[in-house]
């Protein structure tokens, strides 16, 4: 997916295949955030911004990684729905087969539902970037900065969804209860982008 242009990928995207999917745009939601943190954080430099240097240093370091991360996650993503198309397709005519299936289908889920639970963790680390990055950066791009935090958010939604589905193939046990921690405090990150895009509308109407 790395290596599609953007027509490319929207013609995937749209076409009648299981993957590229929601979960892989949560992901590149995600790593568009990330790249606008990037972004502000490379405009944010000068003697103007040498007392918070340090943070804007780091801050635009981990965003590129986070970048990077998000951008992995959109491909496994792909594999990994690939791997559930492949599992429902697997025969089931006798019960042994039916059995396998079954088990197949099950973990297939799992791991499906695993790469949007990391995409949350990665778009709320984002949110705590726009989160230290609103208050410093610099003014003529902050609206970047509303725009990674908006990015973030349709991240997280987005991937909360993708685990859901997931979800409700997985019986109880461990995995159902770790899908279910990931997606727990996703209204809280939420509100903290919408905090994030607030801040900065009030500082740029100002």
């Amino acid at each position: 997916m790395r290596t599609l242009t953007l027509e490319a990928f929207l013609d995937a995207l749209a076409a009648r295949v299981p993957a590229p999917g929601g979960g892989a745009t949560a992901a590149l939601h995600a790593a568009q955030g990330a790249a606008l943190v990037a972004m502000v954080a490379r405009y944010s430099d000068g003697e103007k911004y040498r007392q918070d240097a340090d943070a804007i240093t780091q801050i635009r370091a981990n965003a590129d990684d986070l970048r990077t991360l998000a951008l992995a996650l959109a491909e496994k993503d792909a594999a990994a729905f690939q791997a559930v198309t492949r599992a429902y397709a697997l025969p089931k005519s006798t019960e042994r087969e039916k059995v396998a299936r079954s088990r197949a289908i099950g973990a297939a889920l799992v791991e499906a539902g695993r790469v949007p639970a990391r995409v949350i963790a990665v778009a709320k680390q984002i949110v705590n970037l726009t989160e230290r990055l609103q208050p410093i950066g610099n003014r003529n791009v902050i609206s970047d900065v509303a725009a990674a935090a908006d990015a973030a958010r349709a991240a997280l939604s987005t991937a909360r969804v993708n685990v859901e589905i997931n979800l409700s193939g997985i019986g109880e046990g461990p995995a159902r209860d770790e899908l279910t921690a990931a997606i727990a405090t996703v209204d809280q990150a939420i509100a903290r982008a919408d905090d994030v895009t607030t801040a900065v509308r009030k500082q740029i109407t100002r």
